[in-house]
């Protein structure tokens, strides 16, 4: 009877395990195919880049007339009156000086692992370029903490396309700007962040489980195949006991460092990269003391310090909670889980 219930524990644990192995595989070509129907739509043939679920407003007009309602609410009679004078001044020399005033263009970026609003980013710049000025800027307001090696190298390119042109680019972090997150800031000319803001994480990791053990215990076979030494080194099924895999591995983590130092370097001349590069983050008030931020301040505040004398406007990106969404999502914890990340 023991030997039953034995031999049935074992069944159940090797079903249970071909069922989560099927169900990744399952998910994979789902999110494959929905991944293709999502690149599929982001672009018009006739019509170029496409500002797909992103709307533009003018920020400063929001702010005027949010002006106006609180004072509505708290002002009355001559207080009222004074108030009033005082807008139809300012529009008035607002109307004078409408040529010289300069334009700042307000973008979001509110990164995942994968950093998958990266394509927005690149529509969001595709229509920048084509219509900003030389005295214009553009202020990313970043909040990621970081992810996908390759996405946020993506993301960070997409930023290089402002610096190229000479558009002046500044960064405001209110909560977090880590690790990949931070490879995205590093590009601006100026980088704001709030006091207590997360800043840093300038290294690179990679985890994931090892399934080998138990499937020798379940008298499971993984095979895999490969062609070039090494095409294949630590992996999730495989036996990971190779010193020589292990140490390349390593070597490729190392170099990807390697390459997120230079990088900040790069843009970044001031800091001391071996002092920071140690994978640890600081709040605003100490990143500023390593000079990986400029200023402590909030993405409001230098808005706010902007509307006097330019016309402010803001890409909204329209939060997607279909499908698409669900998938994108799913594909998150599995990159997480199997994926290197900055």
């Amino acid at each position: 009877m023991q030997d039953f219930f034995l031999d049935c524990l074992a069944f159940g644990a090797k079903s249970s395990f071909v069922f989560i192995l099927f169900s990744l595989l399952t998910f994979v070509c789902v999110y494959a195919t929905v991944r293709a129907l999502n690149l599929g739509s982001g672009r018009k043939d006739d019509s170029g880049a496409l500002l797909e679920n992103i709307s533009v407003v003018n920020l400063s007009e929001e702010y005027r007339s949010a002006k106006k309602e609180v004072a509505s609410k708290i002002f009355s009679g001559k207080e009222m009156e004074n108030f009033r004078k005082s807008e139809k001044d300012r529009e008035k020399k607002d109307k004078q000086i409408q040529e010289e005033r300069k334009r700042l263009f307000v973008l979001s970026f509110d990164g995942d692992i994968s950093a998958t609003q990266a394509d927005a980013l690149g529509r969001e710049i595709d229509a920048l370029l084509s219509i900003v000025e030389q005295q214009d800027e553009v202020m990313l307001r970043l909040n990621s903490p970081g992810g996908s090696v390759i996405g946020y190298g993506y993301a960070a390119s997409q930023l290089m396309r402002l610096r190229s042109r000479g558009i002046r680019l500044t960064v405001c972090v209110d909560k977090v700007a880590a690790s990949g997150g931070y490879m995205m800031a590093c590009i601006a000319n100026y980088i704001v962040a709030a006091p207590f803001a997360i800043v840093g994480s300038i290294g690179v990791v990679a985890e994931f489980p090892n399934f080998h053990r138990l499937m020798d215990k379940l008298n499971i076979d993984y095979e895999q195949e490969t062609a070039g030494q090494y095409k294949r080194t630590l992996s999730v099924f495989g036996d990971n006991s190779s010193p020589e895999a292990r140490k390349k591995f390593r070597e490729d983590l190392e170099r990807c460092h390697v390459l997120f130092k230079n990088h900040i370097s790069k843009f970044r001349p001031q800091i001391k990269i071996d002092e920071v590069a140690t994978g640890e983050f600081w709040h605003g008030t100490d990143a500023m003391m390593h000079h990986l931020v400029d200023e402590i301040g909030t993405s409001n505040e230098f808005i706010t310090s902007k509307l006097d004398f330019a016309d402010v406007y803001e890409f909204r990106v329209k939060k997607d909670k279909g499908i698409k969404h669900l998938v994108s999502k799913m594909s998150v914890l599995l990159k997480k889980a199997t994926g290197q990340v900055l």
